[in-house]
């Protein structure tokens, strides 16, 4: 028992450390602990095809989750961590065609360019494309789900960019 006690208090100790030190932390990042401020830029729309309320959708859900899941302050200029976000595209094409050559379903992808730059550790930058999709049924027009497809999509490009920058998975 008395065993069991110790490696338990072990674990706790090592545990307390590793989130101590900065390296990792419970919320899944791995920011070094010099590294204290962030400037996410306004997400800029180069897509042919725009929906005008996309790139300010995806800012503030990139400032949100860095706000929540990092202790970096945000500015807004010269961060010790700069991200820069591009919306390259923003595509609707049929998926599922069915016998009679007509889709059943579309999907609406949305594909950005994400440059991240860590000045105090460069070994740490990246630029990356990063695309997401969502699939509806083509008996309803896109203006009708397009709300709600482009809230799921933010979703996982969120997640993307974020794991890739700050949580580098």
């Amino acid at each position: 028992m008395k065993r069991l006690s110790r490696i338990a208090l072990t674990l706790v100790a090592v545990l307390a450390f590793m989130a101590g030190c900065g390296i990792y932390s419970f919320s899944g990042t791995s920011i070094q602990s010099d590294v204290k401020t962030i400037c996410i830029e306004p997400v800029v729309n180069r897509a042919t095809k725009v929906n005008p309320s996309l790139a300010n959708s995806l800012t503030e859900a990139l400032n949100d989750k860095y706000r929540k899941l990092t202790k970096l302050e945000q500015v807004t200029e010269a961060g010790d961590l700069n991200l820069l976000v591009t919306i390259e595209s923003y595509d609707v094409r049929g998926t599922a065609v069915t016998a009679g050559e007509v889709a059943a379903l579309n999907r609406l992808t949305v594909t950005c360019k994400v440059v991240f730059t860590n000045v105090l550790h460069p070994e740490d930058n990246v630029e990356q494309s990063f695309a997401a999709y969502e699939d509806y049924d083509s008996n309803n027009s896109l203006d009708m789900v397009e709300g709600q497809l482009c809230e799921t999509i933010i979703e996982k490009l969120v997640d993307d960019i974020f794991n890739a920058t700050v949580a580098q998975w």
